[in-house]
Parts: C-alpha cells; sequence; structure tokens
C-alpha cells in the first residue's frame, strides 16, 4: 500500500477565534504537528487543503448575511487573508501539496480542490499510485466528512485519525463518524 496524509482544513477561521472556530481547533493543529514529527516518512505524500475563497463574492451562495450554517456560512477563510492562512500551531515544512478548495463556490471535500499547478488531489493521488489515505483535520462534521466519503469514493483505503479532528458539534460530529465508518472507512 502506498500511504498520504490528508490534512484538512487546519485554518485560522476554523480554530479557537476564527470566524468559523470550534472547539479543539487549535489542539488538533497541535497534535497533527506532533503526528508530522513521529510520522512524516511513513507517507508518500502529505497533502494539506484550504479553504481559499474569493473575496469581493459570495462564493456561490456559501456566503451569506443570514447564514443557515447548513448550506450558507459567514464570510470565512478569504483568500490572502489571515483566517485563510494555517493556524500557526501547524507545522507546515512536511507538507508536499497544498490544495485550495472554495473558488468561487461552496466546496467541502479537499477532493473539489486543487494544488498550485491547477492539478485536482484525485488526479494527484493517481498519479503518486496512492491506494490508502490517512485524513485529518476541521471539521469533523462538514469538510472532514466530505473529504472521506469522496476519497472512498475513489476506491481508496480510508482511515479516520480520531483524536486529530475536531467537529462542529458533539451531535453532528458522532453521526458523521458513524457515517464514515458505514461508507467503509476505519476510525482509528
Amino acid at each position: 500500500m502506498v500511504r498520504a496524509l490528508l490534512i484538512v482544513d487546519v485554518q485560522n477561521d476554523f480554530t479557537e477565534g476564527g470566524a468559523l472556530g470550534v472547539a479543539g481547533g487549535d489542539r488538533v493543529a497541535e497534535q497533527v504537528t506532533r503526528h508530522l514529527a513521529d510520522h512524516a516518512a511513513e507517507y508518500a505524500a502529505i497533502v494539506a487543503s484550504r479553504d481559499w475563497h474569493e473575496p469581493d463574492s459570495d462564493n456561490g451562495g456559501h456566503f451569506s448575511d443570514a447564514p443557515d450554517f447548513v448550506d450558507t456560512w459567514p464570510v470565512h477563510c478569504v483568500a490572502g487573508t489571515t483566517g485563510a492562512e494555517y493556524d500557526p500551531l501547524l507545522t507546515t515544512g512536511p507538507i508536499t501539496r497544498h490544495v485550495a478548495k472554495g473558488q468561487g463556490r461552496p466546496d467541502y471535500s479537499a477532493f473539489q480542490g486543487t494544488t498550485e499547478t491547477g492539478e485536482h488531489l484525485g488526479d494527484l493521488l493517481r498519479r503518486l499510485t496512492i491506494n490508502e489515505v490517512d485524513v485529518v483535520g476541521i471539521a469533523t462534521d462538514h469538510c472532514v466528512r466530505a473529504t472521506v466519503l469522496d476519497a472512498l469514493d475513489a476506491g481508496l483505503d480510508v482511515t479516520v485519525l480520531s483524536e486529530l479532528i475536531a467537529g462542529v458539534g458533539p451531535d453532528s460530529s458522532a453521526a458523521a463518524l458513524t457515517e464514515m465508518e458505514a461508507a467503509g472507512a476505519t476510525i482509528r
């Protein structure tokens, strides 16, 4: 098996103090950094995704002044802003590829994003002959969930490292973990 680590949206706007900060976001950044220190050599690729929304746009209806927190959200992770940057507790040196998503549209899965050269994540993983991924990041019940389900749809073996994720709500996160496991992911 050729394995990659997918780090989903460990960004300032999703950690404590951010526009959509989740409890435990900074802890995830710290724990992912520790995981990288101990395990980076075990991965053929380490890919980090970021929401990278367009400024002066509702990004396909994703941003709203009256968000429902299901399909519409307050402004967050605008390209080039501090909120869109990685959490400073996440060490980015071991990351081999960066994926930007949500550029003018409401993307949730890292598989909807592209690398700096415009390559879609799925194409990158196929080119690197990756067939197994570990998934970590924020938020369990939104972007982690969507990324895991898309990875499974792509035929990858998926493991969610449950100590390295944080979600918006406890009930919705538990439901997302149940859904991911039922779809074929290993929760470890």
